[in-house]
């Protein structure tokens, strides 16, 4: 099995390397879709004996992590080399130069973190940025009286007789995790990217409109110490390494218990997310039994992430359309 899995992995990055930008979807679909040998071993480890399941199903998730990351780098070596090749030089235009485009800094620390997180074996999730209140908050905990609501203030686009009528522009991506969760049995090891929507008064440090990653993980025995683990990978890979972080007590209402992240860089200690394990309701909730699993959830603003690394003062920046500012990264 393990042999079979390294010669999976061996060949999926000798056909990315060698895959076009039409021919690289193919590809994917050959090596981590429906009718993968992959995914048919993922799908076989139910049959094996706890521990051959435990050691199958770290290494084919490892090398499904492995995949998507060649795949995410491929596809944007692709975009690059086609956005150079559409911008060349037309030397038949004397005194016009060309200008390549910048990514984003949000772009930027999302792409490290996509990175930092499948390399562990988390896959992508999507889901919509107009949410159900259920998924927003009833099915994390967070019923219409609980004082957390009011943490929220919510763009609201139809005020339904339920909370399966009503639609809001998300406030956060955990509505994806409970999609997941419903969708799919443990064990789960997904990230959420995307933007969220809250309605704030703007200034250097509030904005309205903001992205978040999301993480969440569900299996049997998963405690503090692994959360802890993917959050200092992570802070080390988009940071860099050496920086000290620790975990303060808090409250969400969707965790128990919670935790406040902080990193030390550049000599001072800085709040940077919120996170812990996902409380026993939310499991019951999506008819996981917290008896049998357990796991953890995190939840990073990536601006906050991109104003830590870069030392920028001003959230405002990232949508401002300043070229000034865009040019820098």
């Amino acid at each position: 099995m393990e042999d079979e899995i390294k010669s999976i992995v061996q060949e999926a990055k000798a056909a990315i390397a060698q895959s076009d930008a039409v021919s690289l979807s193919v590809t994917a679909a050959k090596f981590i879709g429906r009718k993968a040998r992959l995914t048919q071993i993922l799908r076989s480890i139910k049959e094996f004996s706890a521990p051959e399941r435990q050691k199958a199903g770290s290494l084919a998730n490892r090398a499904r992590g492995e995949i998507e990351a060649a795949l995410l780098q491929r596809k944007q070596e692709l975009a690059t080399s086609a956005q150079r090749s559409t911008m060349k030089r037309d030397t038949t235009l004397p005194g016009i130069t060309p200008e390549i485009g910048h990514l984003s800094p949000v772009t930027i620390v999302t792409n490290q973190l996509i990175g930092a997180l499948t390399e562990l074996g988390f896959e992508i999730a999507h889901g919509p940025e107009a949410e159900l209140e259920a998924y927003n908050f009833d099915y994390l905990n967070i019923m219409p009286n609980h004082p957390a609501r009011d943490e929220w203030d919510t763009f609201w686009l139809r005020q339904g007789k339920d909370n399966k009528t009503s639609v809001l522009l998300r406030t956060h991506t955990s509505p994806v995790q409970i999609r997941y969760m419903l969708a799919h049995k443990p064990p789960l090891r997904i990230i959420a990217p995307g933007r969220t929507f809250r309605y704030e008064a703007e200034d250097a440090t509030h904005a309205s409109v903001f992205s978040q990653m999301e993480g969440l993980m569900v299996d049997k025995g998963i405690s503090v110490a692994h959360l802890k683990a993917v959050i200092v990978h992570f802070v080390d890979r988009v940071l860099g390494e050496g920086n000290q972080v620790r975990f303060r007590p808090s409250f969400f209402p969707f965790t128990e218990p919670s935790f406040e992240v902080d990193v030390r860089f550049r000599d001072k200690w800085l709040e940077l997310m919120g996170c812990g394990m996902v409380h026993p309701q939310v499991l019951r909730n999506v008819g996981i039994d917290p008896e049998e699993y357990s796991g953890f959830a995190f939840g990073v603003g990536i601006e906050r992430l991109a104003l830590l690394k870069y030392g920028i003062n001003d959230v405002r920046l990232f949508l401002g359309g300043d070229m000034r500012f865009v040019k820098q990264f």
